[in-house]
């Protein structure tokens, strides 16, 4: 299985995704630091809201083989800048959670907002639900290192 990085803001679910993608139960943890696990890289929302800790975003992605732009269907604005992950030198995925709770306008919306910041593929999920989960462990599972856009 591909490591993948999540890099999204505080909230928007990807402490939740990881859980669910480790087949763990749900349980709401604030993450205060990154977090190493054999699958994923589980970073703070403030690590993306705040400039001075981008450098410990760059830095981390040199673990991780996939990284993913994660953003709730809800989200009332984009924290992703264009290009925002080129300096990773990663593949780049963009999941949108929280699903259940957004209308298809909203997941709409933050499907366009991952694509102009770079995702080459994108992913509709909700770790409550558990819809979409499947699709990015298929992802992960599969040996081929580069992404496609749909």
């Amino acid at each position: 299985m591909k490591r993948m990085m999540l890099i999204g803001p505080s909230q928007c679910g990807k402490t939740s995704l990881t859980q669910r993608l480790r087949g763990e139960a749900m349980d709401y943890q604030k993450t205060q630091a990154i977090v190493w696990l054999p699958e994923a890289i589980d970073t703070p929302g403030e690590y993306l809201e705040n400039r001075c800790l981008y450098s410990a975003l760059l830095t981390s992605a040199c673990e991780a083989e996939v990284i993913a732009l994660v953003l709730n269907a809800n989200a009332p604005w984009c924290p992703f800048s264009p290009g925002f992950t080129l300096p990773m030198n990663r593949p780049t995925v963009g999941i949108v959670t929280k699903a259940d709770v957004a209308s298809d306008a909203q997941i709409a919306r933050a499907r366009e907002w991952l694509r102009q910041s770079g995702a080459q593929q994108l992913f509709i999920t909700s770790a409550l639900t558990g819809s979409g989960i499947d699709e990015v462990v298929a992802f992960l599972q599969h040996q081929e290192s580069s992404c496609h856009a749909p």
